[in-house]
């Protein structure tokens, strides 16, 4: 690599440890892909080599953080990644689209332009609520590819995630924007977990008391939650070993700390008084994209399961037999774990 200008020693050292995390994290690449990307990092590179974020660190940093979660965290493809990493360099550079179609081609040329229209529009606080719906409309309108839509959200998770150099009027407004116009984008597309740290983030600043207060809680149980569900587990799992099912993951974990709240405000109790603290999730791994046997093998996970333990029958959601209009699939069921736990 070339010497790095502009930046002390320590940044330097940091910024090629944090390339070399994302060109781990995007995997197997073909020498052109590693060409490709390489080049896409140098020109990013180049174009923000003058920048700094609010919290005084290289710029750089911030489109390889995005990159990194459209290859790590979400799974797209090399494209994709090469697009992250130039995703603001139109929007805040001299660079032209222009200059990224005849070095990218075609097609990274048209992500970064819909993410450089979608970086133009700006919202005033108070229309934020009222023209959430149609901001949505037109986003979509305007990725003629949905890839667009998914960086854009890296972005702005991101952006969540470094929030805290802000001012206290600018963490609001920007939580604000991400709750009414970016969450339920990311519920549309189906990318719950991001849906979810996004929530959490924004109430982290929207309603922080509350937010650690729950936070605190869950924390000062965290040892008693994790062998609560390591017991819950141990059972499911022989079950389905002894039966011969196909690969499967079984994890754990506390509900999200915007979740919980939502439950006190709605339900209003108090956070001793919420029982399905837990959720259990079993991924079932049937080889050859057999559909007929992916649905079998998930009744056949939910008979176990619900044989083990007793079930509420009202709460029960089969999105297997009747899909959500995003493609999600997936059996729900609340289950009565041991000591009287809602699971």
């Amino acid at each position: 690599m070339v010497d790095i200008q502009n930046y002390s020693e320590k940044e330097a050292k940091e910024i090629r440890a944090t390339y070399s995390d994302l060109l781990a994290a995007c995997g197997e690449m073909t020498a052109d892909e590693q060409i490709q990307l390489d080049a896409a990092y140098w020109l990013s590179y180049h174009a923000h080599e003058h920048m700094r974020r609010r919290s005084g660190e290289p710029y750089i940093f911030h489109p390889i953080a995005v990159a990194k979660i459209v290859a790590e965290e979400i799974g797209l493809d090399i494209t994709s990644v090469i697009c992250a990493l130039l995703h603001d360099v139109v929007e805040d550079t001299d660079f032209s689209l222009e200059d990224i179609n005849i070095q990218f081609g075609e097609e990274v040329a048209q992500i970064v332009d819909g993410l450089t229209k979608i970086e133009g529009m700006h919202w005033a606080k108070d229309k934020v609520m009222k023209g959430a719906a149609n901001f949505r409309k037109l986003l979509f309108a305007l990725a003629e590819d949905v890839r667009v839509i998914i960086i854009k959200l890296a972005d702005r998770l991101h952006n969540m995630r470094t929030l805290t150099s802000m001012s206290v009027a600018k963490q609001e407004r920007i939580s604000n924007e991400t709750l009414y116009l970016y969450t339920p984008i990311a519920h549309r597309l189906g990318l719950y977990r991001i849906k979810s740290e996004l929530e959490d983030l924004c109430m982290k600043y929207i309603d922080a008391e509350m937010y650690y207060q729950i936070k605190n809680d869950l924390n000062a149980k965290r040892e008693e939650r994790n062998a609560y569900i390591a017991e819950f587990i141990k059972p499911i799992k022989a079950s389905l070993e002894e039966q011969g099912f196909p690969p499967f993951k079984i994890s754990g974990r506390s509900k999200h700390i915007s979740s919980i709240a939502n439950k006190i405000k709605n339900k209003e109790v108090a956070f001793d008084e919420i029982f399905d603290l837990f959720a259990i999730r079993i991924i079932i791994d049937v080889p050859d994209d057999n559909r007929i046997a992916e649905k079998q093998w998930c009744w056949q996970a939910f008979a176990n399961l619900t044989t083990t333990y007793n079930y509420k029958t009202d709460r029960v959601r089969d999105w297997i037999t009747n899909p959500r209009s995003n493609g999600y699939e997936s059996l729900h069921v609340t289950v009565m774990g041991p000591q009287g736990q809602w699971v």
